[in-house]
Formats: structure tokens, C-alpha cells, sequence
């Protein structure tokens, strides 16, 4: 006889709209509430818990998908552009996904298991994709190549991994929590003039000086800055002098730059792609693809020296002379889309 599954009620919370994360439980199963999520995007925003994938079709015009292939999506995400990609191989062939993310990765695999793509075409591996070679001796080269290199809306949207300033949580910002040291714990080993030039490194942050020095000066008054909301006050507290009716939106727009910029050194995102970038050709098959996006100026440029110094040496047979950007239309849709560009290179 089948055992009965006890029901169980959904948390209540008080109000007529939840308020904490945990509690958001349309924003922790989408796929339930499919209405809900169309609508929001509609209006031009990202429903918290989802990912919108972007460049979606220039990515499959460029990567020229076919049945047989193998290939990789080397940041995996919300597995939106993993999905699209397996679509092109109807089942023949085998596709394989990175990411560096304990938590998401689970639920992405668990995502795509319920849409029908098991181990007999998809493959997840729990890694950084700077260690890439150490699967080629069992995957074989790939025939095409994806890497997004954006931040997932997931990780944005929990406020316990500390990517935005719009929330409070602990200042964390690191893509795998398991490894490494906090963004919190980066602040009390650093001076003024090393978090200066991270600031202008990682996000040309225009008040850098400021900034950095109100930070070091909060942190040697013996006051702790362990969560997103103060290391918000600190940024307000640098910008002061700014005229009140430009404050507000210079405030706004220096918070994306630190919060930026210490993720980017946290999780030594710039180190990480140029090891990724010179073991591109290793990975990659005859007449291989491979599409990057990137989301700020010190990746494009990284991206771009890469691939045009690899197609000098006769590595790379084509390169993309110009960004690929993503259609105003999906802008519209998708505001997170803005800053996307997208570079492309062919194996000789």
C-alpha cells in the first residue's frame, strides 16, 4: 500500500506580501507560478528567484549548433542558455554545464532533470571554469563554447550572499560561500591605498579616493563593516559633498561599482577568465566556437586582447571585429541586458 505524503502548509507570514526572502515562496519555485513571473517581466523587470537568459539568439546564430556535438556552457547559472543549447542537439550528442556555485547548482540540475535532460545528455560539473583541461580527458574537445560571464539574478536576489546593496545581509559576495574569504573579512586586511586602486581597477569607480578612505577610516574607529546595509552608510557617508539633488543617484550608481568591484576581487574574477582565455584553445575542437559575454569594460578588454593575439598567431581562425549587443527590444524586456556585450572566436 503507497504510503500517504503528509501536506505540508506553506509558511504564512504576516501582512498581505511576504517579506523576507525565505518566506517568497513564488520567488523559490517560478516554475509554479509561470502567470506571476510573465507579468513582471512584461513590466521590464527580472522576477526575483529567476534568471532571464540573454542574447539567446545571437548566441545560437554564432554557435551554428548540430546533432552529434559536444559542448559546454562554462558559467551554467539558471541553465536558461544550457537549455536552449540542448535543444539543438534533439537529444544526440552531449553537453556539458560548469559552475562554481554549490547552492545553484542543485537546484538548476534538479530544474533541468524535471524538463527531461538527465545524464544521458547533460553532464554538470561542480567547478571553476579556469580548471577546464582537467575534463577534456573524458569529454573530449568541444565543438562550441558558452561563457556568461554576468552574475546569476539568483545570487543577486538572496540577500544572504550579500550581492546587493538593497537589502540587508552579510557582506559576503563570494560565488562559492565554501571557499575563499568574505568580502567582509577582504575590508579588514586592506589599506587605503590598495582598496583605492580596486575601486578604479574593478569598476572606475570615480570617487574611489573618497570612498576608500571613509571605509578605512569607519574600520580604524573600531567599527565593523559585516553586512550590505553598512557598507552602504559608508559609501553615503563618503559621498556627503555631492549637491542633494544629484545624492541620491550618485549613491546608487557608486554602491553598484564598490559592491562590484570587491566581487570582483573576492572571487579574483579578472585572474580567473585570463586563465580561462589561454586555455580556450586546449578545450576547443577543429573549427570550433566559442561566444563570451561580458558585463564590464576590464573583462571586454581582456576578452578582445585574448582573441585577437590567439588570431595573429594563427590559432583562431575568425574573431569578432566588433561587440555583438543585445536588440533594444530585449533591453526593454530585460534591463539587466544593457551592458552585455558579446565577443566570438572560431578554431582553426
Amino acid at each position: 500500500m503507497e504510503e500517504k505524503k503528509e501536506h505540508k502548509r506553506r509558511v504564512r507570514y504576516s501582512g498581505t506580501h511576504p517579506k523576507k526572502f525565505s518566506e517568497k515562496y513564488k520567488e523559490h519555485q517560478p516554475e509554479k507560478y509561470k502567470d506571476v513571473v510573465e507579468k513582471v517581466i512584461s513590466k521590464g523587470s527580472t522576477p526575483a528567484g529567476t534568471h532571464i537568459s540573454i542574447m539567446v539568439n545571437e548566441i545560437l546564430d554564432f554557435l551554428q549548433i548540430q546533432e552529434g556535438q559536444i559542448g559546454l556552457d562554462a558559467t551554467l547559472g539558471f541553465g536558461g542558455h544550457t537549455l536552449e543549447m540542448m535543444k539543438c542537439l534533439h537529444g544526440k550528442g552531449h553537453h556539458h554545464a560548469l559552475d562554481i556555485d554549490p547552492i545553484e547548482i542543485e537546484k538548476t540540475k534538479k530544474r533541468l532533470l524535471d524538463l527531461g535532460y538527465g545524464e544521458e545528455i547533460l553532464t554538470i560539473h561542480h567547478m571553476n571554469f579556469a580548471e577546464i583541461e582537467t575534463l577534456i580527458e573524458t569529454t573530449g574537445k568541444f565543438d562550441y563554447i558558452l561563457a556568461d560571464l554576468g552574475v546569476s539574478s539568483m545570487q543577486i536576489d538572496n540577500p544572504e550572499r550579500g550581492f546587493s546593496f538593497k537589502v540587508e545581509g552579510p557582506l559576503d559576495l563570494r560565488l562559492n560561500p565554501q571557499r575563499g574569504i568574505s568580502a567582509a573579512e577582504r575590508l579588514q586586511n586592506i589599506d587605503l591605498e590598495e582598496l583605492t586602486g580596486m575601486l578604479i581597477e574593478n569598476a572606475d569607480e570615480p570617487y574611489a579616493e573618497q570612498i576608500a578612505r571613509k571605509i578605512i577610516s569607519t574600520l580604524k574607529k573600531g567599527k565593523k563593516i559585516e553586512t550590505t546595509t553598512a557598507l552602504k552608510e559608508a559609501i553615503e557617508g563618503a559621498l556627503f559633498f555631492i549637491p542633494e539633488k544629484e545624492r541620491k543617484e550618485a549613491i546608487k550608481k557608486s554602491c553598484q561599482r564598490t559592491f562590484q568591484a570587491l566581487r570582483i576581487d573576492v572571487n579574483q574574477e579578472f585572474e580567473v577568465l585570463h586563465t580561462f582565455l589561454e586555455k580556450l584553445p586546449l578545450i576547443l575542437a577543429k573549427n570550433g566556437r566559442v561566444a563570451i559575454l561580458t558585463f564590464h569594460s576590464g573583462e571586454d578588454r581582456l576578452v578582445k586582447k585574448s582573441f585577437k593575439e590567439l588570431e595573429k598567431q594563427g590559432i583562431y581562425l575568425e574573431v569578432a571585429k566588433d561587440v555583438v549587443r543585445p536588440s533594444a527590444t530585449e533591453c526593454n524586456r530585460n534591463p539587466r541586458a544593457r551592458s552585455t556585450k558579446m565577443r566570438w572566436a572560431i578554431m582553426a
